[in-house]
């Protein structure tokens, strides 16, 4: 009777060692998809970033997406004068290679990311870089810096 009731209490064991193992595996599998998405989400977010700037000067895409303090950095009007100096140039001559990648501070979370493009203007060549992160709940841009070269 004895062995009887260890045999049971031992395969008890066994059944929630086995669930909770399931269940660990099953929360990796979670954080590795959902970081790898995360990514795929961060580097496209970064390429439009750039894309909505320098190619369609779209105002409206850079104010909704600036982070709380590049808010201050960038009230409204400087705002529109970084995109009247980017109208400026004109349309690039080819579309911006964008280079760049999303990195996570700590293994799974706080993603972020550094974006760089080359942009071959009609009389002069630029450079832009933006940094982007995603904190809570959505994409945002972190840094801006846009230099032009001389004109040719």
């Amino acid at each position: 009777m004895k062995i009887n009731q260890r045999s049971k209490l031992s395969g008890q064991i066994l059944v929630v060692v086995i669930i909770v193992l399931v269940l660990i595996g099953i929360g990796f599998w979670w954080l590795f998809s959902n970081k790898q998405e995360m990514a795929k989400e961060g580097n496209e977010f970064g390429r439009k970033a750039i894309h909505e700037l320098v190619v369609q000067h779209n105002v409206k895409f850079f104010a909704d997406h600036l982070s709380p303090a590049m808010r201050l950095q960038y009230p409204p009007s400087a705002q529109q004068d970084l995109m009247t100096q980017l109208a400026k140039l004109g349309t690039p001559l080819s579309p911006p290679n964008v280079e760049g990648d999303i990195v996570f501070q700590s293994h799974f979370f706080e993603p972020n990311g550094n974006f760089h493009a080359h942009i071959n203007y009609p009389t002069r060549g630029a450079d832009i870089n933006v940094a982007v992160s995603h904190p809570v709940g959505r994409w945002q841009i972190d840094e801006i810096n846009f230099t032009a070269e001389m004109p040719r």
